[in-house]
């Protein structure tokens, strides 16, 4: 099975959409099975956007301290989602990074309206709810940066314990 990464950003959290955002990935099927709630540190999100890469390296140094600080406005609710093809699905779920381009039924699209013109222009990061993991390979760094194997579960959900063969 594999492995995704969600943060629920500082926004998500201040505006009271943790249980909607949940919800979506476990309608779809996706397992959660590791979640806490962390104030990230500047080395932490250090780590994620410029050496896991998945955002924006010090070459856009702007925009990277614009993230960073805005990383920083509280805490953010990360978990883990297991599932064939978890990354692609939860892309899917979440839509495109920036809002103003992301498609009605998205978490994006329904509750994220700003573009990167207007954060640019305000010096601001874009409140876009939810980080998600870009591809499988990032995923696995992701999840080990921000997750100890002792904090990620293995249980069945209630489908698997209704189709297992009886012995």
């Amino acid at each position: 099975m594999e492995q995704c990464l969600i943060l629920v950003k500082p926004d998500g959290l201040q505006r009271g959409l943790v249980g909607e955002i949940i919800s979506r990935f476990e309608r779809a099927g996706l397992k959660i099975i590791g979640s806490k709630m962390v104030k990230p540190d500047k080395e932490l999100l250090h780590k994620h956007y410029e050496e896991i890469g998945t955002m924006i390296s010090r070459n856009g140094q702007d925009k990277y301290d614009f993230i960073l600080n805005f990383m920083q406005r509280g805490p953010v609710l990360a978990f883990v989602l297991e599932g064939i093809e978890a990354v692609v699905v939860a892309r899917k779920i979440v839509g495109a990074t920036e809002p103003k381009s992301a498609l009605p039924g998205t978490i994006r699209g329904d509750y994220a309206h700003m573009s990167y013109a207007h954060g640019d222009e305000h010096e601001v990061g874009i409140p876009n709810l939810v980080h998600c993991s870009g591809d499988p390979k990032e995923a696995e760094l992701e999840v080990a940066l921000w997750f100890s194997q002792s904090e990620l579960f293995d249980y069945p959900v209630a489908h698997e314990t209704f189709t297992q063969p009886k012995k």
